[in-house]
């Protein structure tokens, strides 16, 4: 029997329609966090510390929460992340709005902000498994990098506007998103889960029993110490450009419209994708995006906002072909009791990088100039590089069609 397409599913089409809108919320804010703390204080320092805030939750809690949802209603579990997020972001608004905000209660919101994402993300996956039949996992995840390239085109830019219009009103847009994913999550009908059995092993042993699997694979295990170091440059190189457009005399929107050339350009990528996949093989598709990470050497020669914009354009464009071969794959492998916690082990791991990159850069940017903070980032790139030219793991990695 042909399987429904992925425009015809009907909860299919409600999860991303849903996870449009709070993303699009989750991108305007963050470029409004940093936009408000150094309205508030004028410090690249505090920015970063706000960043790592929102980042660390995500490595901090991703463990129980892949736990959680392999033992619990992932729907549920869901519902209250966006619940807790849209309350918690809305307090900040209305603060931001009556002009009683303070520095102390914006890295507490980013943190419980942070922390609701890692409870949904830990059941996300799990959820997109469920209602989308195991063929169609390499277009599912084709569909998900495109919804990341439109929150990034879109919602950079219009946090900036908003920012511009009102400090209050990207945190009330981001809390409105939430809300609307609430909505989307509450019409679905399939179950985002199969019927369990009760896990009798202890709780430390189920708690870590997502890393065993991924550090049973070798493929799995380098492509996710080498996305660890990805963690580290993405962010940094993020936050660094904020600071360094602001240095460089940018009004907000005309920041955010900068940002928002990685999400046209993952955009891009996301259609070239299938044809991408075709063209080279598996191991050329991974290496290459890897060796784009060390393009934002380019900023150390030409020290513009605008170069350091146009070195990730190449790595935008190649996340979305890596994408489509490593998300698949793992899922594929992974038996469903284990899709929270092997998910969960991915984005611990990645995710102690990812609120360490911001923090480094904006201590690096309030102590040492901007070429010397990016070339930091750009020896990270380089080693990625390096290390997944020369893995044997990568080497011998299966194509789709082995998959």
């Amino acid at each position: 029997m042909q399987a429904v397409p992925l425009r015809k599913n009907r909860d299919f089409v409600l999860l991303q329609s849903g996870q449009l809108l709070s993303n699009v919320g989750t991108q305007v804010t963050q470029i409004a966090y940093p936009l408000l703390v150094l309205a508030l204080t004028h410090s690249p320092a505090k920015a970063g510390v706000v960043a790592f805030a929102r980042a660390l939750p995500l490595w901090l809690f991703a463990l129980p929460a892949g736990l959680a949802a392999d033992r619990f209603s992932r729907k549920r579990l869901m519902i209250a992340s966006d619940v807790a997020r849209t309350a918690t972001v809305t307090a900040l608004g209305v603060a931001v709005l009556l002009h009683h905000a303070v520095f102390w209660e914006i890295p507490v919101v980013a943190f419980v902000e942070g922390a609701g994402a890692a409870l949904f993300g830990g059941a996300q996956m799990g959820a997109m498994r469920s209602v989308v039949p195991r063929p169609q996992l390499p277009a599912a995840t084709n569909v998900l990098t495109a919804r990341t390239a439109i929150v990034r085109l879109a919602g950079p830019p219009l946090g900036g506007v908003l920012f511009g219009i009102g400090r209050a009103l990207p945190f009330l847009a981001d809390a409105g998103s939430y809300a609307a994913s609430t909505g989307s999550l509450l019409a679905m009908r399939t179950r985002f889960e199969e019927e369990r059995e009760r896990e009798s092993a202890p709780m430390l042993h189920s708690l870590l029993e997502g890393i065993r699997f991924l550090w049973s694979s070798p493929f799995l295990r380098t492509i996710v110490g080498i996305f660890t170091l990805a963690q580290i440059v993405f962010p940094g190189v993020s936050l660094a450009l904020v600071v360094i457009a602001r240095r460089q005399g940018l009004s907000g929107g005309e920041i955010g419209a900068l940002v928002a050339v990685f999400g046209a350009s993952l955009l891009v990528g996301s259609a070239i994708a299938p044809f991408m996949r075709t063209l080279l093989p598996t191991r050329a598709l991974i290496v290459l995006e890897f060796w784009t990470w060390a393009g934002c050497a380019l900023f150390l020669v030409f020290p513009s906002v605008y170069v350091l914009t146009a070195s990730l354009v190449p790595t935008a464009l190649a996340i979305p072909t890596t994408d489509s071969i490593v998300w698949p794959y793992q899922l594929s492998l992974t038996p469903d009791r284990l899709v929270g916690r092997a998910t969960a082990a991915v984005g611990s791991l990645t995710g102690a990088t990812a609120a360490l990159g911001p923090l480094v850069a904006g201590l690096l940017l309030a102590n040492v100039s901007a070429r010397a903070t990016i070339g930091v980032f750009a020896a990270f790139g380089l080693t990625m590089a390096v290390w997944g030219t020369l893995s044997p793991a990568i080497r011998a990695a299966p194509t789709l069609d082995e998959l």
